[in-house]
């Protein structure tokens, strides 16, 4: 193996990422190249036709070998027009299917990456590589290199073709190509490297904005405009510091490219102008070298300005290939051990769990607790005494440190992890609404339902009535996370969703502790139909829920502390007693 620099290794990783994703399309890449290679031909053999034209056409002052050699260079523009078009057309839908591929595999990946993920890593920068890193990625692939390989073929031709008009002025042009080349690499290093910088900037700015134009209502309550003003403004000025560094290196690339390039080429017209005075060369010879030295010239210099444009893609691609290659701590196993027929018998065994940020701290704490197929047990304590943590390891969004989570006598993590989760069904504090139709979010929990289903569910949640009366009923649009609908609206929809689910086990996270009395109402209906025939696990604080529970689990910094009914726990919990005392003179009028 060779030893290559780590940031070496990753760019060729990135490298080889993209042309695996170009592979499939070999045909659109001959056309691309049949198309290039067609173009660049007719533009070499422009300089052929202007030396015709010069030395047959005008020196002769034959007007029909002027007519015929200008008809002949009209002949070459037409199909120089025609091969542009068909290299245009092939080499951006090359770009556009690649990043869209791109694209759809990056969001199939994180769509499956375990949730802790997305906790070490900003969701919304994430966001911005699949739309800012694409669309550069996008212009490198749909164009940049295209372009670079004409110019490099239009350079090596026009190299050949410099040689056999004058080799000579040849030799001058060829001097200066180390000049022109080491430039590229001194400054082409250092644009790699700021541009990476520069995209990473880039999605902090992102990442800053959405989060902000998110939260906008609280900005606006505690009057932060001004301090996320100063902060955005921070972000803005450091994305622009790096791509001022950035902008600054690759003009200094272009500008000795230009000043080494175009002197060669004016020293060049010194010594061929001396040489068409002393009859050594035509004009229509000149005319043609000067020609052929302009497009290698220019050639040249856009190689150079592409090669920081491919920095930046590398960048972007090395990016791309992070989340791509990001692995999955939370998958099925290899050998599933099938299902069986689910009462909702749900055992747990010495759980031990840690966070990955706190591995130190025990969330969970050797938890051993058994749950009865189609008991209600309520899950009470302080926070941070692991109730959330237990619905995370249920649902298996985590792995545990030692113990077990056993579904009908099985370790959970023996299971397909899809069967697993059709077992549970969610209805959290915070509901999860998606921008869509009504429909589509009950609808979420069972894509094929059909619409009497759906609203049966919206019935059984006592959500129907208050869809009717929505302008256009089951069909309205909701906002981004169910804008424009109340809290207790926005839960009964949840509800409706776990209706529409059927799955035997039910999992409630504090569902009614953010509603009013009327919401709460409503929404205590909907759950307690909800709720029969399935086993129910409830994080509650209202002792509505709580007493009308089988028994109770009392959690302490993720033990066990006690286990029972509401009565027998006012006798022998002094934490559930004092917790209890709490709600009761909190429910009390004032």
């Amino acid at each position: 193996m060779t030893n290559n620099p780590p940031d070496t290794r990753a760019r060729w990783q990135a490298i080889k990422m993209t042309a695996a994703f170009i592979r499939p399309y070999k045909h659109q890449v001959i056309y691309s190249l049949l198309a290039l290679l067609f173009t660049a031909a007719v533009t070499l053999s422009i300089g052929q036709g202007i030396r015709l034209l010069i030395d047959q056409g005008f020196a002769t002052q034959s007007r029909a070998l002027l007519t015929q050699y200008v008809s002949i260079f009209l002949l070459l523009v037409i199909a120089l027009a025609i091969g542009t078009f068909s290299r245009y057309y092939w080499v951006t839908w090359l770009g556009e299917r690649v990043i869209a591929d791109i694209r759809r595999k990056v969001f199939d990946h994180l769509i499956h990456l375990h949730p802790g993920f997305f906790e070490q890593n900003r969701s919304l920068e994430i966001q911005s590589r699949l739309t800012a890193d694409m669309t550069l990625l996008q212009s490198v692939v749909g164009s940049s290199v295209s372009f670079a390989l004409r110019n490099l073929i239009m350079m090596i031709g026009g190299v050949i073709w410099l040689f056999i008009t004058n080799a000579k002025l040849t030799a001058i042009v060829i001097i200066c190509i180390p000049l022109v080349v080491t430039p590229i690499l001194v400054f082409g290093r250092r644009v790699r490297g700021l541009s990476r910088q520069s995209q990473d900037k880039i999605a902090i700015v992102g990442a800053y904005v959405g989060e902000v134009l998110g939260q906008i209502k609280t900005v606006q309550a505690y009057n932060h405009q001004e301090i996320d003003k100063s902060k955005f403004h921070d972000y803005v000025e450091a994305a622009f510091t790096v791509a001022k560094h950035r902008i600054t290196q690759r003009a200094l690339l272009v500008t000795m490219v230009i000043i080494m390039v175009l002197g060669a080429v004016g020293i060049m017209l010194w010594v061929g102008g001396i040489d068409v005075i002393e009859g050594r060369i035509s004009g229509g010879e000149l005319a043609a070298f000067v020609f052929y030295s302009v497009i290698v010239g220019s050639a040249v210099a856009s190689i150079s300005e592409v090669v920081g444009e491919l920095q930046r893609a590398t960048g972007a691609a090395e990016r791309t290939m992070e989340l791509l290659n990001a692995p999955n701590q939370i998958q099925s196993p290899l050998h599933m051990h099938p299902l069986p027929p689910i009462t909702g018998s749900i055992k747990i065994e010495q759980l031990c769990f840690a966070y990955p940020s706190r591995p130190d701290v025990l969330t969970i704490n050797h938890l051993t607790l058994n749950i009865q197929a189609g008991e209600t047990l309520a899950l009470v304590g302080p926070s941070g005494a692991g109730k959330s943590t237990l619905f995370d390891l249920l649902l298996r969004f985590f792995d545990c440190q030692s113990g077990c989570i056993k579904l009908e006598e099985i370790n959970i993590q023996q299971l397909d992890l899809f069967a697993l989760r059709r077992c549970f069904a969610l209805v959290s504090q915070n509901p999860a609404l998606f921008y869509g139709t009504i429909s589509d979010n009950i609808r979420y929990a069972r894509p094929d339902a059909p619409d009497a289903d759906v609203e049966a569910a919206a019935k059984a949640a006592y959500a129907h009535e208050f869809i009717c009366k929505l302008p256009h009923a089951y069909q309205t649009h909701l906002g981004d996370a169910g804008l424009g609908l109340s809290g207790g609206q926005k839960q009964r929809l949840a509800i409706a969703r776990a209706v529409l689910a059927d799955a035997p086990i039910l999992l409630l996270d504090e569902a009614t502790s953010a509603l009013d009395s009327q919401s709460e109402f409503w929404v205590q209906q909907a759950l307690t139909k909800l709720m029969v025939n399935r086993t129910t696990l409830v994080i509650a604080h209202r002792l509505a829920t709580v007493k009308s529970a089988d028994r109770i689990a009392v959690l302490d910094q993720g033990r066990l502390e006690a286990l029972g009914t509401h009565t027998e726990l006012m006798k022998s919990s002094k934490l559930y007693s004092h917790l209890a005392t709490l709600q009761f003179q909190s429910t009390q009028p004032l």
